[in-house]
C-alpha cells in the first residue's frame, strides 16, 4: 500500500533514494523494484532486520533489476549520517507526526537532498486524524504515538521555509479512514471486534485484488476523507 506516487517522483534505475522512517519498508521495496539505489532508514533495528531480509528475498527472486542496490540503515532522523546533497529523492512518509523536533527533521531531509531533487512528505490528514483523536486517547497517547495533527498548509510552510519549492499535493487511503474511526470508537486494542475484523477483511481484499469498484470509490473519496496527505517539493 503506497502513499507516495512513484511516477511523480521519477524513480528509476540508478536513482539515489532514502526512505526516512522506512518502517516495514513498503516505499523502500517499491524504489528497489524500480531499480533505485535505496536506503531504508529507521531507528527501529528489529523492523530493519525484516526489511533487510525482504531485500535479500527480492534480489533472489529477481524482483529488482540488475544493478539496483538496497540497504537498511538504523539511525536518528535528526542526524542523518550522509553528506549534503547525497540523494535524488527523499521520502518521509508518516513520520513527522511522531517527531517532537519536526522542524529539525525537515532540515535534515532537505540537507541530504540534491539540488533539483524531490522531497515527498506524507502525514495523516487533519480531519480524519482529528476524528480519531476525539474518539480515542489510546489512538495517539502512547509511547512513540502521534504528537501533533498537521494542517497541510502548516506543513507546507515549514518545508518551504527551508528553501524548497512546493510542486504538488494529493490525498490517499480514503477507505482506511472509516477503519480507524471504527477502531477508535470500539477501542483500538479490540482487534477482534466484529466490526473491526469485517472492515479489515475488506481492506485486505481490496489491497490483494484491487477491484475497479473500490479503486474508483477511493479515488472519488480521497479528496474528502483521504487518511493521508502527500506533499511534493523540489530543491
Amino acid at each position: 500500500m503506497l502513499t507516495v506516487d512513484f511516477d511523480r517522483l521519477g524513480v528509476g534505475p540508478g536513482t539515489q533514494v532514502i526512505d526516512v522512517g522506512a518502517g516495514a519498508g513498503r516505499h523502500s521495496f517499491e524504489a528497489y523494484r524500480r531499480g533505485a539505489h535505496v536506503i531504508a532508514f529507521d531507528q527501529d533495528k528489529e523492523e530493519l532486520e525484516n526489511v533487510s531480509t525482504m531485500f535479500e528475498a527480492m534480489a533472489a527472486a529477481g524482483e529488482a533489476p540488475e544493478g539496483a542496490e538496497a540497504e537498511a540503515v538504523a539511525g536518528d532522523a535528526l542526524a542523518l549520517p550522509y553528506a549534503d546533497g547525497t540523494f535524488d529523492v527523499v521520502i518521509a512518509s508518516e513520520i513527522l507526526e511522531h517527531v517532537p523536533a519536526d522542524e529539525a527533521a525537515i532540515a535534515e531531509l532537505v540537507r541530504v537532498l540534491k539540488v533539483g531533487g524531490t522531497l515527498a512528505v506524507t502525514v495523516p490528514r487533519w480531519l480524519p486524524e482529528r476524528l480519531c483523536w476525539l474518539l480515542s486517547d489510546d489512538y495517539h497517547a502512547n509511547e512513540g504515538g502521534h504528537i501533533r495533527i498537521y494542517k497541510a498548509d502548516e506543513l507546507r510552510a515549514k518545508v518551504e521555509a527551508r528553501g524548497m519549492r512546493f510542486i504538488h499535493t494529493h490525498h490517499a487511503h480514503a477507505l482506511h479512514s472509516p477503519y480507524w474511526w471504527i477502531k477508535c470508537a470500539v477501542g483500538v486494542e479490540k482487534t477482534q471486534h466484529p466490526a473491526v475484523s469485517a472492515y479489515h477483511r475488506l481492506l485486505v481484499w481490496d489491497m490483494m485484488s484491487a477491484p475497479a469498484l473500490t479503486r474508483t470509490a477511493e479515488a472519488v473519496l480521497n479528496p474528502l476523507i483521504g487518511k493521508s496527505v502527500a506533499l511534493y517539493f523540489e530543491k
